[in-house]
């Protein structure tokens, strides 16, 4: 079985949050099928976790060079596993992959929410008296519950979440294959090299964990078309993001609006294609030199980074049973993004009107933020509101504010503008200067990319990190960048027999 993300990307931490992974120096089943039992239950809706054998961990890092475990064992570590699975109970079989990491063998165990939940396992499933026991992941542990944790785990039956969710409407042939690879390719995972034709595509989306099985057959999961279906409003009605501007106010004057066309396609598509129009038409600087400094002071109407954690929550926690779009309304003050679908009842109204950071134990969508992050489109749990104050605090903007109501039926956030900077503009005149503004201009190392490019349009990324000195981290951005943002890059075949397509570009 191949591993459905990048090796080198779950060592370093930069695909899953910390407590979605666990470390082992070398094979212990007792402790291992502990913490498979506290990852399989889920207890805080992170999407299970990891466990890599055979590397030492130090401060919530893995230490490099890797231990490694030893090959010859690897065929009895798997047969034990059956015996194992089968003391889990209910049945739960978590995923065994075998990966080749600085020269030397681990194992990686990839452990999904179950469905049939709560789970238990003896405390030590090697010995001959066997005591059962409910785990949870407790921080970085995993521990057994006790009085109400053990009650809320409980009633955790039967409870997945949405997009983690069965659904037998969507068929393979609903499920791009050019979406599915392009993002495998983006995160670098070794499933881009796979037939991705016919019966193939069902391999590869079992192998993600995006099939669920049925007494019938299986059923494709609602994340799987969220993340790779080209017309998503087929299964989750009105799932597109409408964007509306008032030049004069909402209120002052209604009756002039200019509606643009509605963003649709797969999550990831919505939100670059929305952020691509505001970056374009919307979001504006402007650059002030000091007397008694050398360096000019940048401020933007609305910062980038601001809007785009406002936009990717809008998508990432939104209810897609809900038949409504977000909404976004553009006014000479502020920008407001709604969505349907508000903030679990775990998070208090106080933390809600604060406005500071919504923690919550429940979410509705786990498995897309899971995707998102692989992406680099969110950051991980709980962070995307005190980026926004932070990222509006650096511009010399207000705070945002959010609302919602008792029910939790919709979320609203209220991003100002820069009013001290830009004073209150005419919408017009704004789109017209920012398109002045935000003329896109190449850096240096994006130039440096094109060039070897040019030279070799097969250069891999690990062959980029090593001609220019950065991550394959960096390259895969600025790959993203070339390809998104400017439209010169494009990309053709697997990671392995495919090349680089370079337009507008002069070397």
């Amino acid at each position: 079985m191949t591993l459905p993300i990048n090796i080198e990307s779950l060592l370093s931490g930069s695909a899953v949050e910390s407590n979605q992974l666990e470390y082992k120096e070398g094979w212990n089943p007792d402790t291992i099928y502990r913490s498979i039992c506290a990852f399989a239950n889920d207890f805080e809706d992170t999407g299970g976790g990891y466990i890599i054998v055979g590397v030492k961990e130090e401060h919530g890092h893995a230490v490099r060079p890797i231990l490694g475990v030893n090959p010859e064992s690897i065929e009895q570590i798997e047969k034990d596993m059956v015996g194992y699975n089968n003391l889990i109970r209910p049945y739960y079989q978590p995923r065994l992959f075998i990966e080749e990491v600085d020269g030397k063998t681990i194992l990686v165990i990839k452990v999904t929410a179950g469905e049939r939940r709560p789970y238990k396992v003896p405390d030590r499933i090697t010995a001959k008296q066997k005591d059962f026991n409910y785990y949870i992941r407790y921080n970085s542990s995993s521990i057994v519950p006790k009085d109400e944790y053990e009650r809320e785990l409980i009633n955790l039956a039967n409870r997945t979440p949405f997009d983690d969710r069965g659904n037998d409407q969507i068929t393979l042939r609903d499920i791009s294959t050019t979406l599915l690879r392009d993002f495998l390719v983006e995160v670098g995972s070794d499933l881009a090299d796979q037939d991705l034709s016919g019966e193939n595509l069902k391999v590869v989306l079992d192998q993600m964990d995006l099939l669920e099985t049925t007494p019938e057959g299986f059923k494709i999961k609602n994340v799987a078309a969220m993340m790779f279906c080209e017309h998503l409003e087929k299964f989750f009605k009105m799932t597109q993001v409408e964007i509306v501007i008032f030049p004069n106010g909402r209120l002052q004057d209604p009756d002039n609006m200019i509606e643009i066309a509605p963003i649709k396609g797969c999550v990831p598509k919505m939100i670059r294609d929305t952020m691509n129009y505001l970056k374009t038409n919307v979001i504006q600087k402007k650059i002030h030199k000091p007397e008694d400094r050398e360096r000019s002071i940048v401020t933007y109407n609305y910062p980038y980074q601001a809007l785009e954690e406002a936009v990717v929550n809008s998508l990432y926690h939104r209810s897609y049973i809900e038949r409504e779009p977000v909404e976004i309304t553009i006014e000479p003050d502020k920008i407001s993004i709604l969505n349907f679908g508000g903030p679990n009842h775990t998070i208090s109204m106080q933390a809600i009107r604060e406005a500071r950071m919504l923690r919550s134990r429940r979410y509705t969508n786990r498995r897309l933020g899971e995707f998102l992050k692989e992406l680099d489109l969110t950051e991980g749990r709980a962070t995307g509101i005190p980026t926004i104050q932070q990222k509006l605090q650096e511009n010399g903007s207000q705070r945002a504010s959010i609302e919602t109501d008792e029910e939790r039926t919709f979320f609203l956030i209220d991003i100002p503008c820069n009013s001290e900077c830009f004073g209150v503009p005419d919408m017009k005149e704004c789109m017209k200067e920012c398109k002045k503004e935000c003329k896109k201009e190449l850096s240096d190392i994006q130039t440096l990319i094109l060039k070897i490019l040019s030279g070799n349009n097969k250069t891999t990324i690990p062959d980029l990190a090593r001609k220019t000195g950065l991550s394959a981290r960096k390259i895969s951005n600025e790959l993203k960048a070339l390809r998104e943002n400017f439209h010169i890059l494009k990309r053709e075949g697997g990671r392995k027999d495919g090349y680089w397509i370079i337009d507008n570009f002069q070397v």
